[in-house]
């Protein structure tokens, strides 16, 4: 795996705002006294969320004061997994799941949605500078194949004109229900299955 470069223009300071630094304590206090540095990753992923989807410079530094570690450590750890952005993805940020089970069922049509609706490039803003979008490997949602995240939400069930309905609905302020597009609930199979010998009747 290549090393992830962050963004060029960075924010000067960063720091937990109340709601962000009340969960990170919460979290810290989970560990016995010594390994508080284990909770890193969980602090990152609050600091992406309090600063639109993305994490500084500024807040890896302020992270390894917050648990009293090596700045370069965190560095490590938020270059390495792929679930930290290092730069601006907006206020949206769209994940195309493109693995083989979504692939199947038409994911490359998701695809095409996000090119016509946000940028013709992945991890490119999107004109407003409200969203962008990625292909990524697999989200654990393969029996609602195709599907997105969007943030920290799910939408399953997907075909192209869905798709755009909800990058629409984004675009205008709006939020779409996550969830299935099709009208499943959780992974029930479709038209009710229950059993393999159900499928003599279908």
């Amino acid at each position: 795996m290549s090393l992830r470069r962050p963004a060029k223009d960075q924010p000067e300071s960063f720091e937990f705002n109340a709601s962000s630094l009340e969960a990170a304590n919460v979290i810290v206090a989970k560990y016995p006294e010594g390994k508080q540095q284990s909770a890193v990753m969980a602090l990152l992923y609050i600091a992406q969320k309090q600063n639109n989807n993305w994490i500084p410079l500024a807040a890896m530094k302020y992270i390894a004061k917050f648990l009293d570690m090596p700045y370069i450590k965190v560095y490590e750890v938020a270059t390495f997994y792929t679930m930290y952005n290092l730069a601006p993805v907006g206020k949206y940020f769209i994940q195309i799941c493109t693995t083989t089970p979504c692939m199947i069922r038409g994911a490359s049509k998701l695809v095409e949605a996000c090119k016509e609706k946000i940028s013709k490039n992945e991890c490119e803003l999107s004109n407003d500078k409200i969203c962008s979008w990625m292909e990524v490997e697999c989200l654990g949602a393969c029996v609602n194949a195709p599907m997105m995240q969007i943030n920290d939400d799910y939408y399953e069930d997907l075909d192209k004109q869905k798709t755009l309905d909800i990058l629409d609905k984004i675009l205008n302020g709006e939020t779409p229900k996550p969830g299935s597009y099709r009208g499943r609930v959780n992974n029930e199979p479709e038209n009710n299955r229950k059993t393999l010998m159900d499928l003599k009747n279908a």
